[in-house]
């Protein structure tokens, strides 16, 4: 993979424009739905998609550009761009908006509960995290970016994005515990609502 990387690369930087089209297809479907996933903006994603390409152009144009690496270093472009203060304005994509709808029908009972304890985890990554640390966990668990590849891109060392990233989860872990306790109570109160009503209909019709 490696030498197929640097094989890549060496032709785009001489503008061949198989190499180039390679990197675009490889890269663009994920920095779109990173850049998507942090500003709900389907035009601003795609300008930022584009920008990105722009700047490599620029960069291998000029003789320079990543040696090694390209995923890291275009979403390094993607992350700076986003968080570009004349542009960012955050907002968190609702699910349906990120995941393939259902087809109509009876549906399954497991995917519906996936899926709204995934609408909890985006609320409450919304709610509950820093900047920095969604930046962290969408790159980590949704993108699949290894420690050295998220500690580039968002321009932290190593121990500083593993120390990000157990403070985000143990976050996120106290959010989840605070939904499902709620869930919980909600339940229960329910479940006497129910045992109450039940009671009265039956002393009225005793």
């Amino acid at each position: 993979m490696i030498e197929d990387e640097t094989r890549l690369l060496n032709a785009a930087k001489v503008m061949n424009q198989d190499a180039l089209v390679r990197i675009f297809d490889l890269y663009s479907t994920a920095l779109y739905r990173y850049s998507f996933r942090l500003c709900r903006d389907a035009m601003l994603a795609d300008q930022i998609v584009g920008d990105v390409f722009a700047r490599l152009l620029e960069k291998f144009s000029c003789g320079s550009g990543p040696i090694s690496n390209l995923r890291s270093y275009l979403f390094e472009m993607a992350y700076h761009l986003i968080v570009d203060e004349s542009r960012y304005s955050f907002r968190f994509a609702p699910l349906e908006e990120l995941v393939p709808s259902q087809p109509d029908g009876f549906g399954d009972v497991q995917s519906v509960e996936n899926r709204i304890a995934g609408d909890i985890l985006l609320q409450a990554m919304k709610n509950d995290l820093t900047d920095i640390q969604r930046h962290v966990i969408i790159l980590r668990f949704m993108e699949g970016l290894n420690l050295n590849e998220t500690a580039r891109v968002v321009g932290k060392e190593v121990n500083n994005v593993k120390v990000i990233q157990n403070r985000a989860i143990k976050s996120l872990r106290k959010s989840l515990e605070r939904a499902e306790a709620k869930k919980s109570l909600a339940n229960r109160q329910n479940i006497a609502a129910y045992v109450n009503e039940t009671a009265a209909v039956q002393i009225s019709s005793a």
